[in-house]
């Protein structure tokens, strides 16, 4: 890896609104970075106890949330949020929380076979959020791993070996260790930390700093640890 590339370690959850919120404004930052990036993803479980079969999507919010009433406001303005980044959250469309293990054990087989992981994030985030597949299901998993060029028998293989999960449940007790209790989060240059689904601009702020050092004329921000 050339001194001059841009590092971007991502932390995050294959359904968690805020990582599909962060991972459309990292992209939109990434497009104005004109040197070399490297992105990599890094595995986080929001519910690391949810039972492999999944959980009814209503009965989970009122579990997690409360009523639905009272949590119809913040998911409009998730949709709201969504819309300004070209995601169309279709909350009516879920009909399960899945267990996402097995998703990001997808995820890690394409990191291993040299696979757009970013675009492999971007089709599960989508499959979950606005077609409302559920992305557990064997499958569904299959359909997105051959549109990212992954093989079925190698699908197959990655999500029966015991060592591909035990791989997952390892790097997410690392993050977890790090003090990682939120998703999503950036790690830029394996120096700066920014915690949330922060703006563009932000994202570039930290991109500057993190390549050319605390010499830049940009403001630190809040965000960062």
């Amino acid at each position: 890896m050339s001194p001059a590339t841009l590092q971007v370690d991502v932390i995050a959850d294959l359904i968690c609104p805020w990582s599909y919120l962060g991972k459309r404004r990292l992209d939109d930052a990434l497009t104005r970075v004109l040197g070399p990036v490297l992105v990599s993803w890094y595995p986080f479980q929001l519910n690391p106890d949810m039972p492999a079969s999944g959980m009814d999507f209503d009965e989970y919010l009122r579990a997690k949330f409360g009523e639905r009433e009272m949590i119809e406001p913040g998911l409009q303005q998730l949709a709201a949020a969504g819309r300004a980044v070209g995601i169309d959250f279709r909350f009516d469309r879920i009909r399960r929380v899945p267990n996402t293990l097995n998703a990001h054990r997808l995820m890690k087989l394409a990191e291993e076979q040299g696979a757009d992981t970013t675009g492999l994030a971007e089709s599960i985030l989508r499959a979950f959020f606005t077609d409302g597949l559920d992305v557990s299901e064997h499958d569904v998993l299959l359909a997105l791993a051959a549109r990212a060029g992954l093989v079925p028998k190698d699908v197959d293989a990655a999500l029966e070996d015991d060592l591909s999960k035990q791989l997952v449940l390892s790097q997410e007790a690392q993050v977890r260790k790090g003090g990682v209790s939120g998703v999503p989060d950036f790690l830029v240059n394996k120096r700066l930390f920014v915690m949330g689904a922060q703006s563009t601009e932000i994202l570039l702020n930290v991109f500057d700093r993190a390549m050319f050092g605390a010499e830049s004329d940009l403001e630190v921000s809040p965000t960062l640890h």
